[in-house]
């Protein structure tokens, strides 16, 4: 189990580091800093970053490297706080289930149960915009698909490398990924929106879990953002996690950056004039948070203790194994998906419910089998691997995440640290 942890910010700076008591090589384990300084950010592909492992709940490796804003000439540290987008999505998802667990709705309910406007939803068939040709689904689309992105939506359009023929509608329905509109409006556009596929047959990389959002603040009648806060960050401690930086937190909000045509960095988005800065009126349960290391290490830490922490259970052991198995029946994304972007790679992974998971280590090139993880669009990433009793954070705040494969050279580095017990 977890040592119990405090909600201070210093104590997380102070905490003990033993990678020999975690079952590490030290010498080894410490290649994560040289591998990233000599690699990322001496030529300057990266600003900063920071990396946190943890086996046997025990801290093994923890740093903070470079700056997390360079033209104000900030070092990056332990309390930066980062855009985290889509590895909200987890998070979002264990909200819902919480409400699972309540028995407030099955995986197998239809989404128009709790969104009536949603039973007309059509499927595309064939042709764009006006000329555009659907047909009734084969069957409805489930909470299950939604949450295992199987629903049949996308991302309109909105992320790299991914155009769908549905996309165009998504446009034309006023879908915005800065839009004003409350979790209730953006759902009713969604409504009008065609379908990809018919839900369940195929995997595609989407809004769903922005639904998810909508669904918490419908089943549970409360807002979205006041549930998590209520149920998982109060609870988790996680005090800086929010869809929203303070005017008292800014100095802390990382700069963000994408890479130029020159392959130089170039700012993406400044701290000082972020839409972060203002609370959306849509929440958005898919990419819409910032988080701390230390905070996202208090979710990993629910996670790989089987929902327990602080002595109290929040989730249960059964349904985070459920959460975490395999959804797409007997196949994987290489199987399954559409569209070009994801923050994972297909061969040999499975998804669940708000996770990917590893289920052929050969299949897909990476150690780690029976992990579960995902990542964020600026290049977060975390895994969870119950097998070694081990998580993994790393933070930045690069646009996009597939610039570079930080997940699988971490990866290779940890668990090449792994010693055997003599």
């Amino acid at each position: 189990m977890m040592p119990n942890l405090t909600n201070s910010p210093a104590d997380f700076v102070q905490m003990n580091i033993d990678p020999r008591a975690a079952g590490f090589c030290p010498d080894k384990l410490d290649r994560l800093s040289t591998h990233l300084e000599e690699r990322y950010l001496t030529p300057k592909k990266i600003a900063g970053c920071q990396v946190l492992v943890k086996r046997r709940g025990i801290t093994a490796f923890s740093a903070s490297l470079g700056q997390m804003d360079i033209a104000r000439n900030k070092p990056m540290t332990d309390d930066t706080i980062f855009r985290i987008y889509s590895m909200t999505k987890p998070i979002t998802s264990i909200a819902l289930m919480m409400l699972f667990e309540e028995g407030r709705f099955q995986l197998t309910d239809p989404v128009f149960k709790f969104i009536p406007s949603w039973r007309s939803h059509q499927v595309w068939v064939e042709g764009k915009g006006s000329s555009m040709v659907t047909r009734t689904p084969e069957s409805p689309m489930t909470i299950q698909h939604l949450l295992s992105h199987t629903a049949g939506l996308t991302y309109g359009g909105f992320l790299p490398g991914m155009e769908l023929p549905v996309d165009s509608a998504y446009a034309a329905a006023g879908i915005s990924r800065n839009s004003t509109d409350t979790l209730e409006a953006f759902a009713g556009k969604l409504a009008r929106v065609p379908l990809l596929y018919d839900p369940g047959t195929r995997w595609s990389y989407s809004m769903a879990t922005d639904v998810c959002g909508y669904l918490v603040e419908v089943i549970a009648g409360q807002p979205f953002e006041q549930f998590l806060q209520e149920r998982l960050f109060a609870p988790l401690g996680m005090v800086d996690t929010g869809f929203a930086v303070p005017d008292e937190k800014l100095d802390r909000f990382a700069a963000c950056y994408e890479r130029g045509p020159d392959k130089t960095l170039r700012l993406q988005d400044d701290p000082t004039t972020s839409r972060y800065r203002i609370p959306p009126s849509a929440p958005s349960g898919a990419g819409g948070l910032v988080s701390t290391l230390r905070d996202y290490s208090r979710f990993c830490d629910l996670l790989i203790q089987r929902g327990f922490f602080n002595g109290k259970q929040l989730i249960s052991r059964p349904t985070l194994e459920l959460m975490t198995r395999n959804h797409l029946g007997q196949s994987s994304l290489a199987q399954m998906a559409v569209g070009g972007f994801s923050e994972t790679s297909n061969a040999g992974v499975g998804f669940g419910l708000g996770f990917a998971s590893t289920m052929d280590a050969a299949a897909s090139g990476t150690v780690g089998e029976g992990d579960f993880y995902w990542g964020g669009l600026a290049s977060t990433l975390f895994w969870v691997d119950p097998t070694e009793d081990l998580y993994a954070i790393f933070m930045a705040q690069l646009i996009p995440s597939s610039t570079f494969n930080f997940r699988g050279q971490i990866k290779n580095i940890v668990y090449g640290a792994i010693k055997e017990a003599s």
